[in-house]
């Protein structure tokens, strides 16, 4: 097997007469894979945790992203720089230690980002600034290090500069495809069964396991570079490693990087919006992406030994990828609707679906396989395929195969630094999806104009190309209709709302006398007021005597803050909303559908808007509040776990003034508990049918006859309206003292095991 020779078998001038030590093709392959899939289990826990201290909106989640891949640039210019000037044994057995050295941090990883930073040290994420240093100081360590693997095993491992494309696509592949596996595994498996804190540890095992497996293989590898000082020309292509030429090279690829992670973002955010997505979407979708990265590299290790230009065939694969992307995310906006089946039926749902419900196979079959892979299957393909291609244009001397690996990575992430902060800061807020797409189609034209430029009988091809990426650019559909169309509906009867924080909608249903509000895709709430909504919003402040000061984490339509609003006494109401573009689509609802109601809401003096996390916020902010309520969000959602765990609650306890109260929808028995270990005094309701539970840290009076009194009182009654009203009286009928040890047998959702969110049994 050709894969094994660029392992062990030297090739004639290169070794001076030294036989070369076998090295084993299959281990070494299966401890890459193994460390890969060690990487994303770290990736998804660490950003994770991070996020409870500065926040999941989209600046955090910007600096962390920027953070971890920072440190891998920084650690594969280190490791490439390094790798030159050592043995390939050395290589090996640095290898070894930099994932044990992974390992080890992964083993302390929650301790230092849970227990003491997270717990102890809040302050440090309380302004932006601080909070990036923070994120970027505490991942250098481990992230440097996971950058560093990749030059030194493959200086540990190219035998041959002629066969080196071979050796690194192989190795990238299947790296990638373990990427793959534990993108899969974090969330079907490790965090269901073992949570945050199991799954690192899992991980942090693997990296044991690779960092032995690399010690023992190294002992089989010669101690003393045999290669002599000098070029050592390795085929065709060889003439490209000029300096400048090699300048060229990472240039190139950094522009990929940009175009790739860009590409990554629109992606996932698509598949967010149209799966409706739960607590697997983006590991399932992240695997199928790595999928095809992996994939497309070991076809391409096998491709590129055999291209005579390099440089055409890079270039070929950046700019049909950008193609095949665009062309992917139009069709079903161009395409009629009924055409589209099962996925427009599944795109006007108020709610996506749920595992285990009848049909749930063949819906999770279509949503969470064919969609990812017809949107990004070929594009992923392409972009793993262009990476052998890269390294066959290079390598021509196996010492520095190391260093131009190192030094290539880096400027691909560096790339992909780039591509996250100015799509996901920039890009996303001014010009949307669709017009971030045009964009990239543009600058893979620039890919597809530069083949044109250099190639000879393929000229007509790139022009080709470039005429037909700069055409899709032009006609590209617009936001509003791709939006309008993953959501079902039609531009007409949607108010539609893109920026960096997401994606926004009202949809008008049964003639424009109700209105649903969706955010990135998932029903939020409902206009006019009078949903399970309102009763979150009304119930509390009417048990607490005095509610001057009432918090809300989550706008949706505005009811439940409005009907928290529906006390005189009421001073102040803080609405914390991640997506920035609510309240104006709220207010353009108004020019179609004039609801008092609403109106008199987004007019109330009391209404502070604050954008960002809420639970964050509540941390580092410092104010106190009389009555605290997180809006509604289904317990299998992403992210729910963070506002239904414990740890949550117990912050929200520290933010409460002296006879303060708490509310929450209590969807399961697990929820429940987790409430009731925070607030030892509780209040049960039936709220249309939902159960809520009202929790303080002082004894609650259980004083029927004072709350009716409140709800009708002239301003009140005036204020929630009389349905509303009504409602409500036999809801507060129905309250009754909470037993704290009700549910103490389901067990309660914490940080770093949200039980309810993974579907834990």
């Amino acid at each position: 097997m050709r894969g094994a020779e660029a392992f062990s078998s030297p090739r004639r001038g290169h070794y001076s007469g030294v036989e070369s030590a076998a090295l084993s093709a299959p281990i070494v392959f299966s401890l890459f894979f193994l460390s890969g899939a060690a990487a994303l289990v770290y990736q998804t826990a660490w950003q994770r945790i991070l996020a409870l201290g500065s926040g999941v909106g989209i600046y955090s989640v910007a600096m962390i992203v920027g953070a971890f891949m920072a440190g891998l640039g920084i650690g594969s210019h280190a490791a490439g720089v390094c790798s030159a000037r050592i043995s390939p044994r050395r290589a090996l057995q640095l290898f070894a230690l930099v994932e044990l050295g992974i390992g080890l941090f992964g083993l302390l990883s929650p301790f230092l980002l849970y227990d003491l930073l997270y717990t102890r040290a809040t302050w440090l994420y309380a302004v932006p600034w601080r909070a990036g240093l923070a994120h970027f100081l505490t991942l250098l360590l481990p992230t440097g290090l996971m950058g560093m693997s990749l030059p030194f095993l493959v200086r540990g491992s190219v035998r041959d500069a002629a066969l080196a494309s071979r050796t690194i696509g192989d190795l990238y592949g299947l790296n990638v495809l373990g990427a793959a596996t534990g993108a899969l595994l974090t969330p079907w498996v490790l965090v269901r069964l073992l949570g945050l804190r199991g799954a690192v540890f899992t991980a942090a095992a693997a990296n044991f396991v690779v960092g032995v497996g690399a010690l023992w293989l190294a002992r089989t590898v010669p101690d003393e570079d045999p290669i002599k000082p000098g070029r050592d020309h390795g085929g065709e292509g060889a003439e490209q490693s000029g300096s400048h030429l090699f300048a060229r090279w990472m240039g190139l690829y950094g522009t990929s990087g940009f175009v790739a992670l860009a590409l990554e973002m629109l992606w996932f955010r698509i598949v967010d919006v149209a799966v409706k997505s739960s607590a697997f979407t983006f590991g399932t979708v992240l695997a199928l992406y790595l999928l095809g990265c992996g994939a497309g590299a070991l076809v391409g290790a096998r491709l590129a030994p055999r291209l005579a230009d390099p440089l055409h065939g890079f270039l070929l694969c950046q700019s049909l990828l950008v193609l095949a992307s665009a062309v992917a995310i139009a069709l079903p906006v161009w395409l009629p609707a009924a055409w589209l089946g099962p996925f427009h039926d599944y795109w006007r749902l108020y709610e996506g679906m749920t595992l285990g419900e009848s049909g749930a196979a063949a819906t999770l079959l279509r949503l969470y396989v064919l969609l990812p892979i017809y949107l990004f299957g070929a594009p992923t393909f392409l972009m793993g395929l262009a990476f052998p291609i890269l390294q066959r244009a290079v390598h021509d001397d196996v010492r520095t195969s190391g260093r131009k690996v190192g030094l290539l990575q880096a400027a691909n992430i560096a790339g992909c630094v780039a591509g996250s902060f100015l799509v996901g800061l920039l890009a996303l807020d001014r010009l949307g999806t669709a017009g971030t797409l045009r964009v990239l189609c543009l600058v893979a034209a620039v890919f597809a104009v530069l083949g044109w430029r250099q190639a000879g009988t393929g000229r007509r091809a790139f022009a080709a190309l470039a005429a037909s990426l700069v055409g899709l650019a032009l006609a590209l559909p617009s936001n509003a209709r791709l939006w309008a169309r993953l959501h079902g509906w039609e531009p007409g009867d949607s108010l539609l709302a893109e920026d960096a924080s997401g994606v926004s909608a009202i949809l008008a249903e049964g003639g424009g006398q109700r209105y649903r509000v969706s955010v990135n895709g998932k029903g939020n709430s409902t206009l006019p007021f009078g949903s399970v909504h309102s009763f979150l919003g009304a119930v509390p402040v009417l048990i607490h005597p005095a509610p001057e000061d009432v918090a809300i984490i989550g706008l949706g339509s505005g009811d439940t803050a409005w009907a928290a609003g529906c006390r005189p006494e009421t001073r102040k109401v803080t609405v914390f909303e991640l997506l920035r573009s609510q309240p104006g689509l709220l207010w353009e609802l108004l020019n179609r559908y004039p609801y008092a109601p609403l109106r008199r809401f987004l007019d109330d003096p009391r209404l502070r808007l604050v954008f960002d996390d809420g639970r964050s916020r509540l941390e580092h902010e410092g104010r106190r509040y009389d009555m605290i309520e997180a809006d509604a969000l289904r317990p299998h959602s992403a992210g729910s776990g963070s506002v239904y765990s414990t740890e949550f609650f117990s912050a929200c306890a520290r933010r409460l003034k002296p006879g303060g109260i708490v509310c929450s929808w209590t969807p399961t028995p697990r929820v429940y508990e987790s409430f009731a270990r925070v607030f030892p005094h509780l209040i049960a309701v039936s709220a249309d049918g939902e159960p809520l539970l009202v929790g303080s840290l002082t004894p609650l009076g259980l004083d029927r006859g004072e709350w009716r009194a409140r709800l009708e009182s002239s301003e009140v009654r005036e204020y929630l309206g009389p349905g509303l009203a009504s409602k409500l009286v036999s809801t507060l009928r129905s309250a009754h003292r909470g037993d704290p040890g009700a549910y103490a047998e389901a067990g309660a959702n914490t940080d770093l095991f949200p039980r309810d969110e993974f579907l834990s049994p």
